[in-house]
């Protein structure tokens, strides 16, 4: 008797199919066989971790991996959400894993990470939304790495009160949390979320922790406005976020969101201009701009331009 094979996305399998537009010349990514690749793919593996550049079908993974980046996604690989436009697996998720921090600090060691990003899925069947488990994750990573720097990408933790205060305890260096679109598609892209609860979030982290970089991204080519777009650059402004990330949405199947058209990277200059003219510390916007995207690099210029702004 041949076992049924729970499809990836249950909740997608009944949409209507949407054609995957072809992809212009500039979405292109590079493919890579360095020795550096092979090397990351092997620690990630060996060690069971998961990470998002596999799970979220990432088009920067050659370039990211061959580079010794790589961005850990922790609690498991199964998320509790089920955002419209992410390939992430959806379920019910496993038990946490208790050697995951150790796991985590150690991978971090022997790829020598001088700049780290740790994600996760959503966990909304934990009653902190899991950051008690980023906490200790942050903490073992930091006990073994003393000069990584920590950036952390986290869940709403939504309809969980305080818990979020749990992970600014740990003293990431930087607090991301993913905007994703504007307020008027949140229904349908990422129903399980709220727009101003997102934005009520990196306000607060700023509140508590004056010294966190914050940060959050924003995908276009879902059907957006151009206006809509400026709005959530005021909105994020006015929550005191330091770093805006802007990218191309790609749709990852046919199941997906459709995908309403692709920006020209003249647009994304545009676009990243008037970010800067609003006074964010650090804006990147490109295509192929992922909210882990150069992310050790652009530490480093987020601290130079406070000092700079000083």
């Amino acid at each position: 008797m041949t076992q049924k094979i729970r499809p990836r996305h249950p909740e997608k399998v009944k949409n209507p199919v949407n054609p995957i537009k072809k992809k212009p010349d500039w979405i292109r990514s590079k493919l890579s066989n360095s020795k550096e690749f092979f090397l990351t793919k092997t620690i990630v593996n060996k060690n069971n971790l998961v990470t998002v550049c596999q799970e979220a079908n990432c088009p920067n993974i050659t370039e990211c991996w061959s580079k010794r980046h790589a961005t850990f996604m922790i609690m498991g690989d199964t998320c509790t959400r089920a955002c419209a436009f992410c390939d992430v697996k959806t379920g019910k998720p496993g038990k946490l894993d208790e050697l995951e921090p150790i796991k985590i600090s150690q991978a971090v060691k022997k790829l020598d990470l001088k700049h780290v990003v740790i994600t996760s899925v959503d966990r909304d069947d934990l009653d902190d939304g899991g950051s008690n488990h980023f906490y200790e994750v942050i903490n073992q990573t930091r006990k073994t790495n003393r000069n990584t720097t920590i950036e952390v990408l986290t869940p709403d933790f939504l309809r969980k009160g305080d818990a979020y205060k749990k992970v600014l305890e740990a003293n990431p260096d930087v607090f991301n949390h993913n905007i994703e679109t504007v307020p008027s598609l949140y229904l349908k892209v990422r129903p399980g979320s709220r727009y101003f609860a997102s934005l009520e979030l990196l306000k607060n982290a700023k509140k508590i922790n004056k010294k966190v970089f914050t940060k959050s991204g924003i995908m276009v080519g879902l059907g957006e406005t151009r206006d809509e777009i400026l709005q959530v650059m005021d909105d994020l402004k006015s929550a005191d976020v330091d770093f805006l990330t802007i990218g191309q949405y790609l749709q990852p199947s046919v199941k997906h969101f459709p995908l309403d058209r692709y920006y020209t990277p003249d647009e994304f200059k545009d676009l990243g201009d008037i970010a800067k003219a609003k006074g964010f510390l650090l804006v990147s916007s490109s295509p192929l701009t992922r909210s882990s995207y150069h992310a050790d690099e652009d530490f480093a210029k987020l601290q130079q331009n406070r000092i700079n702004n000083h």
